[in-house]
């Protein structure tokens, strides 16, 4: 081709910058990246997802850092597909175009009640503790005694372990400063956790659930009728993740009640059937009791019983999945929430042909499943296959390949991009707004104050 293959990352989280790193290491034919995020800033859910008492799960960032170093690599933050620029318009200028934008929406409940006030989504409770730009204008009310958090995968172990944390714990972290502070007002002293079906399915981690239970602040209560593997579930629990969980559970349920001012109180086998609310505000949730089964694929389904119990809350978290945002002139699969795709390449629809040159990876391609390591076998089986196409010329060379178009066009745009430079420099800002307050950051929470901090007015 007489130039390097040109490749366009969009989404810089780890899918992303694992892509990039597979990407990179090609000697034949040499690979030219240019990563494009919405955000100024890189890194996905590491930096907005990731909880701020996680700091060592963070420095995974240093990994990202030095793929970024490579002379091939631009980053173009700032710039959002489907709008600053359109697919089509990256589909001309490069040679593959790689989808790594993840899952930014969440799953809804279904039920009555599901809006009402003091009703939201873990999603945005974990954007605004993190300070992530989208959620700076959520309001939590935690003058309530009682939460219920519904779901037991990570993401919800980590929204009740930073209700019921003492937040000195937490201000050395990067927590945002108003989470900090709406925290250290909290009267919050029960939090809920409600999952469908048993303990030998739960998604948590044993190390997720083992930080609950170590919590100086909280007692991890659980019922150890609760905890009965029962014909349904044997063959989950003979998966040693599972076992580890249930096993530590029936330890936990030794302890009862315990002597600590706040409690986690974790729950099997409900499903929440409504919000109840008064004067427009949640005050309990209805939940009904359920029974395990094998469903025709093998399995355990959840079947209700009939039974019903009412629980208090004047907050309800709800984290059972998140779920991917159409792009305009991506092809989107609206049922399972992902771009459909064969193996990282992009379908026109689901069950339908590949679209030469389009790729996906990460939460897009599979589906919000998997731990941030799990990203990066993910990347490179969609690399191979970008080799694969790209050694027998099944793709539509870049028509406009000039590594200057897209910042040329950007400009004409107003488009204010930030490079991988720029965002060096608010990293270091970063920093030392947290050094200064005794933190390990302090981030800047709004687009235009990182634009401003950078010299720069955003656009109009």
């Amino acid at each position: 081709m007489g130039r390097p293959l040109r490749v366009a990352i969009v989404g810089s989280g780890p899918s992303g910058f694992y892509a990039a790193e597979a990407l990179l290491k090609q000697s034949s034919p040499p690979v030219a990246v240019d990563m494009f995020d919405r955000l100024p800033t890189p890194y996905g859910l590491v930096r907005g997802g990731v909880a701020p008492d996680h700091q060592k799960i963070k420095s995974v960032v240093a990994v990202y850092e030095k793929i970024a170093s490579s002379p091939s690599f631009r980053f173009f933050g700032n710039v959002q597909a489907g709008k600053d620029i359109q697919a089509e318009e990256l589909k001309s200028r490069y040679d593959q175009v790689v989808y790594a934008v993840g899952n930014e929406s969440d799953r809804r409940l279904g039920i009555p009640g599901e809006d009402l006030k003091g009703s939201h989504s873990a999603t945005a409770f974990v954007g605004w503790y993190n300070a992530h730009p989208d959620f700076q204008g959520e309001r939590f009310d935690l003058s309530v005694e009682s939460a219920v958090v519904v779901g037991v995968g990570n993401v919800a172990m980590d929204v009740a372990r930073l209700l019921a944390e003492d937040a000195g714990h937490l201000e050395p972290t990067d927590i945002a400063e108003e989470a900090l502070e709406a925290l250290r007002q909290s009267r919050v002293r029960t939090i809920c956790l409600l999952g469908r079906r048993g303990p030998a399915q739960a998604a948590f981690s044993p190390a997720e659930i083992q930080e609950i239970g170590s919590l100086e602040s909280a007692d991890l209560v659980v019922d150890a009728g609760e905890l009965i593997v029962d014909e349904a579930s044997r063959k989950d629990y003979q998966d040693p993740k599972n076992k580890k969980n249930v096993d530590y559970l029936k330890e936990r349920a030794k302890a009862g009640e315990g002597t600590r001012p706040r409690k986690i109180r974790l729950r099997f086998c409900v499903s929440p059937v409504e919000i109840l609310g008064e004067g427009g505000r949640v005050k309990a949730v209805k939940v009904e009791k359920n029974r395990l089964a094998l469903g025709k694929d093998g399995r355990v389904k959840s079947e209700g019983t009939g039974v019903f119990e009412t629980l208090p809350a004047g907050l309800v978290l709800r984290s059972v999945g998140y779920r991917g945002v159409p792009i305009p002139g991506v092809p989107f699969d609206e049922r399972s929430g992902h771009i459909p795709n064969a193996a990282g390449r992009v379908l026109d629809a689901p069950g339908g042909r590949p679209r030469p040159g389009e790729y996906v990876v990460g939460w897009a391609k599979r589906g919000p499943t998997g731990l941030i390591g799990t990203n990066r076998a993910d990347s490179i089986e969609t690399v191979r296959m970008m080799a694969e196409d790209a050694a027998a010329g099944r793709f539509c060379p870049a028509s406009a390949p000039d590594s200057e178009s897209v910042p040329a066009l950007l400009k004409k745009r107003g488009v204010r991009h930030v490079s991988f430079q720029d965002w060096k420099r608010l990293d270091v800002l970063e920093l030392a707004r947290g050094k200064a307050r005794g933190k390990a950051r302090r981030k800047f929470a709004d687009v235009s104050q990182m634009l401003a901090a950078l010299g720069e007015k955003a656009p109009a």
